[in-house]
């Protein structure tokens, strides 16, 4: 058993909870930071701050996942400010954080300008970091594919380019970070393929069985031009090995229909 504790934010979300999974596998002792203080996670609340310095006493190591794109200002930067005074009060050795491949090359986009903030501050903190960067998680791209699926045409942003990756190879790599000691920014990982935004519907509305046009609209602006020049493409560091196609295999056409939109709150990771 590992003697040293280690606290997860965003615990419950894809990516947090299959970290916490893994780590427990490890023998880990391994704690969950939850606002909801539901059974077995430790309260605490980035939003207000309250609770957080006791859910990290003790602590060695915190694994950052907790992310919210719609209110990113309040919970990454403020949340991130809130948590790292909190540890480094209570001497916290190492924390880890997991970012988004390009978001120094997109910060147009607000919710990349504010990963990017959240990052300089942990940069600057007293205590050891890492932080990893990986592309938009394949679990992701499914999600916002079926949110834009309401209309008779499925409109997709023209020469978007993604290289998506599954959310548990991310959990693989955070995993040995965390057991290592502060590394710094490590390489950023992706998935083994480049992709357009449209494309990716296409293969998704075939492996459902499903025929529907997709038409690909012209974007204007810098965020739009980003996305199409590769800003959030890592094409030399394809960590995955989970393809597009083969994620979608992997899901029955039930599950496709059935399944829900994840929920962008506090304890989800983009």
């Amino acid at each position: 058993m590992n003697a040293s504790k280690m606290l997860v934010t965003g615990g419950t979300g894809s990516l947090g909870s299959r970290v916490v999974d893994r780590l427990q596998t490890a023998g880990c002792n391994v704690q969950v930071l939850s606002r909801s203080g539901r059974l077995g996670t430790v309260p605490g609340d980035l939003l207000t701050g309250e609770g957080l310095e006791k859910a990290v006493e003790g602590i060695n190591t915190i694994i950052h996942c907790a992310s919210s794109p719609t209110n990113s200002r309040q919970v990454d930067v403020e949340g991130t400010r809130r948590l790292l005074q909190a540890a480094e009060q209570a001497g916290v050795s190492h924390i880890v954080y997991v970012s988004i491949v390009g978001v120094d090359r997109n910060p147009f986009y607000p919710y990349y300008g504010m990963k990017l903030e959240v990052e300089q501050m942990i940069e600057q903190a007293s205590i050891g970091w890492t932080i990893l960067r990986a592309t938009q998680f394949h679990e992701f791209v499914l999600t916002l594919i079926q949110l834009l699926d309401r209309l008779p045409i499925m409109l997709m942003p023209k020469g978007f380019l993604l290289q998506p990756i599954e959310a548990s190879e991310v959990a693989n790599r955070l995993v040995e970070l965390v057991l290592s000691s502060a590394a710094g920014r490590v390489s950023d990982i992706g998935g083994p393929e480049i992709w357009t935004a449209a494309d990716l519907a296409r293969v998704y509305f075939k492996a459902t069985g499903r025929k529907r046009s997709v038409v690909e609209v012209p974007i204007p602006g810098k965020i739009a031009q980003a996305f199409r020049t590769g800003a959030q493409l890592c094409p030399d560091q394809k960590y995955g090995k989970v393809g597009w196609e083969a994620f979608l295999s992997q899901l029955s056409k039930e599950n496709y229909r059935e399944r829900k939109s994840i929920s962008l709150n506090l304890e989800e990771i983009s």
